[in-house]
């Protein structure tokens, strides 16, 4: 939705897929965004008709972790794309690898953050709305297992005085309960704060630390978005592509390793990486989308000139 938003701020005439009234011949690409099963019926028939097709892949997969998903169908998929769009080189080089696709079908387009994020909030608001009055660590994600909040809360037994505020939907019962049973009263959670919302631009900007511990990052929003807001202690997993996005500007951890995640948290809230490199791939989604539009073109071009032949 970000993307369909920029694209329709730079002049480009998107619409969103209805199944009602397709209208694939009115358009010169589709973009296709999953991996899912059986998303690889609707990607051929887009290519049976003509229309050049890109797929987000929206995936991590890797030796380790393929039999947990449908690869033939995956790599059957990705293969009929004209293009196949990743967040990161290293999304690329790993997905190449893994489901032995050629490098070249491949293009990064780094992820974007709303321009609300780059705007500065007063660190007091959310404190005062929430009535903290503790040094925090800030976690902004659903609560399930992927997010990894259950290590977070036993990593943060090593922080006594500090509070753990965590802002996110619920997405597993059972997996909450545990974190909230095992947190106590040093976690505070707010379920949900509007995106982009004063509130939740002062929590990233009034947090001690911000950290997601997920299994993986590719990277996470949050974390672009906490980066914004001036914050110069990020603790980030280091299992995906987050140190692509912060390079030596945040404190990695092993997600799988409650020590690992206390002493990335000390790490970002004692050095603060003041003397970081500043964040060049974290731009507004308008910006990243220039470089979406530029893969579309030569996709375009290209199937042309392949009809030419």
């Amino acid at each position: 939705m970000a993307y369909f938003k920029a694209l329709n701020d730079l002049g480009i005439e998107v619409d969103l897929f209805s199944t009602w009234s397709p209208n694939f011949l009115d358009y010169d690409i589709v973009h296709y965004f999953s991996c899912i099963a059986g998303s690889s019926h609707f990607c051929n028939f887009v290519k049976k008709i003509g229309i050049p097709l890109v797929v987000s892949s929206s995936l991590w997969v890797t030796d380790k972790t393929k039999h947990i998903y449908p690869v033939d169908e995956i790599r059957m998929q990705l293969s009929i794309a004209d293009r196949i769009i990743t967040n990161s080189n290293e999304e690329n080089i790993t997905l190449s690898k893994t489901l032995n696709l050629s490098f070249d079908k491949f293009s990064v387009v780094y992820n974007g953050v709303d321009p609300i994020f780059f705007e500065s909030a007063n660190p007091e608001i959310f404190r005062s709305i929430f009535n903290i009055r503790d040094s925090f660590v800030l976690n902004v994600g659903n609560i399930e297992p992927r997010k990894n909040q259950l290590n977070l809360v036993k990593a943060m037994k090593s922080f006594p005085m500090t509070k753990l505020v965590l802002i996110g939907h619920i997405r597993d019962d059972g997996y909450a309960e545990e974190v909230f049973r095992i947190g106590g009263e040093q976690v505070k959670y707010v379920e949900y704060l509007d995106h982009g919302s004063l509130p939740l631009r002062s929590a990233y900007a009034g947090c001690d630390v911000f950290c997601l511990p997920s299994i993986l990052e590719t990277p996470g929003l949050a974390a672009l978005e906490a980066s914004c807001s001036n914050i110069n202690n990020i603790a980030i997993t280091w299992e995906g592509c987050a140190k692509e996005y912060f390079g030596e500007g945040a404190a990695y951890l092993d997600p799988n390793s409650v020590e690992s995640i206390s002493y990335a948290i000390y790490t970002a809230n004692n050095n603060k990486f003041k003397q970081r490199k500043s964040l060049e791939s974290v731009k507004s989604w308008k910006e990243v989308t220039g470089d979406l539009i530029d893969v579309y073109k030569r996709v375009i071009d290209d199937h042309a000139d392949n009809k030419k032949t």
